[in-house]
């Protein structure tokens, strides 16, 4: 059982929908009969997966978009679009991501071209796509894609962890926003994926590596937690149980309660600690 706006005749968007989660998750919407729009910036890979959901879809129907979520003219544009042709958008998997590396001192293209994608993009489809949801009176939900890197904000990739962080605290304000409007049908969830291979994480492997999962068993396992109340999707991977996500969530919350070094999981007068806290 999942969340019963998945269901025939109705609406999905998915960002991000060319590749990775957003394309597998395109699937699932599809075979449940649902017209799926892809969203995605890369035109040759938005032509392939057209053909990949389609075969999926027991009518066929599959839109895609050029759209480049950074552009919030461009995503108002669709939005728009949609809504004027279909009336209401009933499923927002709010997903597009680019992870090309960064350091604190490192290129400010890095930076910008992270924030204006994994921060701004997020924000811009949420607000555009959301407000219309609201407005239509349609039962509706909104997923919106984050990451443990945003929670935890581990050492190696700081720009991307600053735009997951903001992500989170936007999900959850989106939410509270949703939770407390009179007769809205609408409800946002936040999906935090483990370890997934995609061409985002690859990283010129080209051997799925034994902890990772694929991006279809993440999607398998969202959309189970979809029918449940959950907020916060936090997904294991092959080598990262939920237990050792609370605690390295945990942990991590408390280097501020305990006044602690800040990212002292990694710190060489507290990483022994946290090995034997994580190992209680």
């Amino acid at each position: 059982m999942t969340h019963p706006v998945i269901a025939d005749g109705h609406v999905a968007v998915v960002t991000g929908g060319a590749s990775g989660i957003g394309l597998a998750a395109a699937k699932r919407f599809a075979s449940a009969g649902m017209t799926v729009v892809l969203v995605d910036r890369v035109e040759d890979r938005l032509a392939a997966a057209k053909e990949e959901v389609a075969r999926i879809s027991p009518d066929g129907t599959v839109i895609t978009s050029k759209t480049d979520v950074s552009d919030r003219a461009a995503v108002e544009a669709l939005a728009k679009n949609l809504f004027g042709r279909f009336g209401s958008v009933h499923l927002l998997f709010d997903n597009a991501g680019i992870q090309p590396g960064s350091e604190i001192f490192g290129p400010v293209a890095n930076w910008d071209a992270v924030l204006k994608v994994n921060l701004h993009g997020i924000i811009h489809v949420a607000q555009l796509f959301g407000e219309r949801m609201v407005q239509s009176g349609e039962p509706g939900l909104i997923i919106v894609t984050g990451s443990k890197q945003g929670i935890t904000t581990p050492p190696g990739d700081p720009a991307y962890n600053v735009a997951k962080a903001g992500v989170k605290a936007f999900a959850e304000a989106l939410q509270h926003d949703l939770r407390n409007r009179e007769g809205c049908r609408v409800e946002a969830r936040l999906m935090i994926p483990g370890f997934v291979f995609t061409p985002l994480t690859q990283k010129g492997r080209t051997e799925k590596p034994d902890g990772a999962w694929t991006p279809d068993q993440t999607v398998d396992f969202m959309l189970e937690k979809l029918g449940t109340d959950d907020f916060y999707i936090l997904c294991p991977d092959g080598e990262v149980t939920r237990e050792m996500d609370e605690k390295r969530i945990a942990w991590a919350a408390g280097d501020i309660v305990e006044n602690r070094p800040p990212l002292s999981r990694w710190h060489k007068d507290w990483a022994e600690k946290f090995k034997a806290h994580a190992a209680r």
